[in-house]
């Protein structure tokens, strides 16, 4: 358990409670500016209690990014599929300005379940990038290498957490607004709350088959840090190194290669309708998990990979935020003015994580360049 005081660690979490609704719904261009702040605190019980527990969860087990992304896609199960059921119910968006993407949803029906694969890929996929993974990126970026990787609530916090995801939840099932009085069958809701307890339990399962996050480890050099290249010999036939030299292990490329594959994974995801581009963006996904948790193993794998990764999908958000609708009919210059807001507010926040990243690690190096037995200067 940390040691750091209580406000320390609050700041953190009250920061991610009240983004996580923002890059959810607002960050690609649901709402206009004016409705943000509603949206915001209304939605801060269940989207930010949920990426609180999803956070917390995974940072005191050593679950790693695989784990958080997991857990990530069992929340959209379950807000999708559980709680406003908009995965069932094809005319959840009928009173929307979303109304005409009724028809493309039902080309791709899976019979006996009864839910759109488009619409699964959709939400869930979002629920994952915006939701959750942006938002724990963004904030933990914010903070000293040390504190990255801790815990910021003890249980009474975790408690809370889970008391604010239970509440908010409840009261969007319960508003005519948010379940648009639309009720799954049982065979829909045990479909979904197997699904979303197949990806909880393969989570969890990392806990005993993964050992440490290969992103952030639990043990070792302190998260953040600059990770030394490990070198292994190379055996020759005659069992000796390659002309008497070690051999270096692969690092992982420049953190602008894990922001492009999240980058074409995205986009790629909406470029063909019905079947086959639900083909395409399973397909797309698939090989973005693999090529991110092979990189993420590497040695040298730090903070501006993981911003880059969790960032990346939000930036493409916010930029195709101008070419979507809001929910509700807006004027032109209303939904011109929130396009504008959101691209501000990812730059600032992006550019401020990137700076504050920046920052740590040169203040690591300094450090670590001290002579030994002198201590860093007080201003590094």
């Amino acid at each position: 358990m940390t040691t750091e005081p209580p406000r320390r660690r609050l700041v953190p979490a009250i920061a991610l409670l009240l983004l996580a609704p923002w890059t959810a719904e607002c960050s690609w261009g649901g709402f206009t500016l004016t409705g943000m702040p509603f949206v915001v605190l209304v939605l801060a019980p269940m989207y930010g209690g949920a990426a609180l527990l999803i956070r917390e969860t995974a940072r005191r087990l050593g679950l790693g990014w695989p784990g958080i992304a997991l857990l990530a896609a069992a929340f959209g199960v379950v807000q999708a599929g559980l709680v406003d059921q908009s995965l069932f119910n094809p005319g959840f968006l009928d009173d929307t300005e979303f109304a005409n993407t009724r028809a493309a949803a039902e080309a791709s029906l899976v019979p006996g379940p009864g839910f759109s694969a488009r619409q699964a890929v959709d939400y869930v996929g979002n629920h994952v990038v915006l939701t959750i993974c942006a938002p724990i990126a963004l904030v933990e970026s914010y903070l000293g290498a040390g504190r990255r990787t801790r815990p910021w609530l003890g249980r009474p916090g975790l408690a809370v957490a889970a008391l604010l995801w239970l509440g908010g939840s409840l009261l969007v099932f319960a508003d005519d607004g948010g379940r648009k009085n639309f009720l799954a069958s049982p065979t829909q809701l045990a479909f979904a709350t197997g699904v979303a307890l197949a990806l909880i339990t393969a989570a969890l399962l990392r806990r005993r088959h993964a050992g440490p996050s290969p992103v952030a480890p639990a043990h070792g050099p302190m998260p953040g840090a600059p990770t030394p290249v490990v070198r292994t010999p190379a055996p020759t036939p005659a069992g000796t190194t390659l002309a008497g030299r070690p051999h270096a292990e692969a690092g992982p490329p420049r953190p602008v290669w894990p922001a492009l594959v999240v980058v074409v994974a995205y986009l790629g995801s909406t470029v063909a309708p019905g079947w086959p581009g639900v083909t395409l963006a399973l397909a797309l996904a698939t090989v973005a998990a693999v090529l991110l948790t092979c990189w993420s193993r590497r040695p040298g794998w730090e903070q501006p990979h993981v911003l880059a990764t969790g960032s990346a999908g939000l930036v493409v958000a916010a930029a195709l935020a101008y070419t979507v609708p809001t929910y509700a009919p807006a004027s032109p210059a209303a939904a011109l003015v929130g396009d504008v807001a959101i691209s501000v507010i990812v730059l600032l926040l992006v550019g401020g994580a990137w700076w504050r990243v920046s920052r740590s690690a040169a203040r690591d190096r300094r450090r670590a360049a001290a002579p030994a037995g002198r201590p860093a200067s007080p201003l590094a």
